[in-house]
């Protein structure tokens, strides 16, 4: 494929990805507002709460930490239990690098544009993933979280309690979402059932993040013994897929 071909389609992936991107930005915005303005409340000043944001970008682990200052735990406790719900990005890390070119410096600043909602829509399905897709639908995400952190920080005194508008639905909502468009087929649905049940039997019992790390190794584990796009029948008859294997 020429180099003209591959700019070409990395140009419509990374747009379609900018397309797909919209949605999830917006709902981000207002996660990030949420995170601000509960953050004010916690004790950060204007300017961390802001910083916050800009560099984890990620809001499971945000609102951990925050849940931890809140409940009068130290900083160590909260980096932690922020560190191990950001943990399951190792596991999505590990499944995207084969999709991802250059030696390990240049695929861990790749790796910088996983996001749940990117890395979701990347998956094609086969274990791989559309690189430009995945960089197309970060960028959006990044900026609406970001300007929402802004927003939050700087007027969210005026919002008053956050709860009453509902903003504290929008995060298991949001991962719902992403969940319902991965069960395309039993072996998706499958290691969702296997993982959510892990996650729920652990809640109980381990800290925060544990769970979630514990069903990422149970995904994991089921995009491992998914059988490659080279060894499945293709869509239309063809006599020699067996020998392709």
């Amino acid at each position: 494929m020429t180099a003209r071909r591959w700019s070409d389609d990395a140009r419509s992936s990374f747009a379609k990805g900018l397309r797909l991107g919209v949605p999830f930005a917006l709902v981000g915005g207002l996660l990030s507002l949420s995170f601000a303005v509960l953050a004010l409340q916690a004790g950060f000043s204007v300017a961390q709460a802001i910083v916050t944001s800009v560099i984890v970008f990620a809001g499971s682990a945000q609102f951990a930490m925050l849940s931890v200052l809140v409940g009068g735990g130290g900083i160590a406790a909260a980096l932690t239990a922020s560190g191990l719900m950001n943990s399951r990005f190792l596991a999505m890390g590990i499944a995207l690098a084969p999709s991802l070119p250059g030696g390990p410096v240049k695929r861990a600043a790749q790796g910088q544009a996983v996001v749940d909602a990117s890395w979701a829509l990347a998956n094609r399905g086969d274990g791989t993933f559309d690189r430009w897709l995945l960089f197309g639908t970060t960028l959006p995400q990044y900026v609406t979280w970001t300007l929402g952190s802004v927003i939050g920080a700087v007027f969210g005194g005026s919002l008053g309690d956050t709860d009453r508008l509902g903003l504290d639905a929008i995060y298991p909502t949001f991962f719902l979402a992403l969940l319902i468009a991965e069960l395309r087929d039993r072996a998706s649905r499958g290691v969702a059932i296997a993982g959510g049940l892990l996650a729920l039997a652990l809640v109980p019992i381990a800290p925060p993040g544990v769970p979630i790390l514990a069903a990422s190794v149970v995904a994991l584990v089921g995009l491992a013994r998914r059988p490659s796009s080279r060894c499945r029948p293709p869509r239309s008859g063809c006599s020699s897929w067996p020998a392709r294997c």
